[in-house]
């Protein structure tokens, strides 16, 4: 909230707000017990709202992230797990010694830097046909070489780092610059293996890798992105959704089939969130569990009718073996 803060010339206020996690619970009993209403000051305490969220009844863990910008407004999301409802479950933190070079960590700095440097100048493009991040901005590209000059040369060290690194930080830039090894099918169950790293960024970082080696028509088993669709941070969600958009970009009827007996019901959550950029995507992958083309599904967008969309989807039974 802190980096919204900075990000906006005037106090922030609420802009959308989104919810997620909701099984028993409703949305307007978790908001009203946290105090949380569009128009209003930007809590100023995220530890405060989490904690208050996990003192209602049923709820066992709680989460809260704002995200820059809805014009003047942040966008607010509001996730909590339920008691015995589906969730991921990660591995326990690795206790080993491998440890990448500081420069390389440096490097990695330095790409972010880039990258967001591009974003604000609207020159964030990015092509992931290579199998791996190719982003437009000269800058970030000479880092991204980098990357891949690194993976050539020190593929087990990365390896070594990212299953047994004890610095998450350490472990999240092995996850970035293993995805840009030249043998994309040589290291995927590497990436598979940091799906289910405790840190989200981490997981982030391997989902994005993996996401790049889909575009490339590289299989991949669609299993874990599921699992993480009822994960309580947004980016687990958001990240493996557009992952699944991409495996199931070609007819891939046993991904749809994972995703309908697994993961139906964060979607439909998610398809009704009220930001629409981070709808339209869990809103596309209910179309194809539907059986609708990406351009019916599209026509129902525009019309504003996404609730015709989640009936099909909800209703559409698995596939007959």
């Amino acid at each position: 909230m802190l980096v919204v803060s900075a990000a906006m010339a005037q106090a922030p206020r609420i802009g959308d707000l989104n919810v997620y996690g909701v099984r028993k619970l409703t949305a307007e009993r978790i908001l009203a017990a946290v105090h949380l209403r569009s128009g209003e000051p930007l809590p100023p305490s995220k530890g405060e709202i989490e904690d208050q969220l996990e003192q209602i009844p049923g709820v066992v863990l709680g989460r809260i992230e704002a995200v820059c910008c809805d014009g003047p407004a942040a966008i607010l999301f509001v996730g909590i797990e339920e008691r015995n409802a589906p969730h991921p479950a990660f591995r326990t933190e690795p206790a080993g010694e491998a440890k990448l070079p500081d420069d390389l960590v440096e490097a990695y700095h330095g790409y972010l830097a880039a990258v967001a440097h591009a974003a604000q100048g609207g020159k964030a493009a990015e092509d992931l046909t290579a199998g791996h991040s190719r982003m437009a901005d000269p800058q970030a590209r000479v880092f991204e070489d980098r990357f891949a000059q690194f993976a050539a040369s020190n593929l087990a060290d990365v390896r070594d780092v990212l299953r047994n690194g004890p610095e998450a930080e350490q472990r999240a830039v092995a996850a970035a610059v293993i995805g840009y090894a030249a043998d994309k099918k040589k290291v995927a169950d590497d990436l598979q293996f940091a799906m289910r790293d405790p840190d989200e960024a981490v997981r982030a970082n391997a989902i994005r890798a993996l996401n790049a080696f889909a575009v490339a028509k590289i299989a991949l088993p669609a299993t874990w992105f599921a699992e993480l669709l009822h994960s309580i941070v947004l980016s687990d969600r958001v990240e493996s959704t557009k992952a699944l958009l991409t495996l199931t970009d070609r007819a891939n009827h046993d991904a749809l089939d994972l995703i309908r007996a697994r993961g139906l019901e964060s979607l439909v959550e998610m398809a009704q969130w009220k930001t629409p950029r981070y709808a339209l995507p869990p809103f596309l992958l209910l179309g194809r569990v539907a059986g609708l083309t990406d351009a019916q599904t599209q026509d129902y967008w525009a019309k504003g009718n996404r609730m015709a969309v989640i009936q099909k989807a909800v209703a559409t039974p698995p596939r007959k073996r």
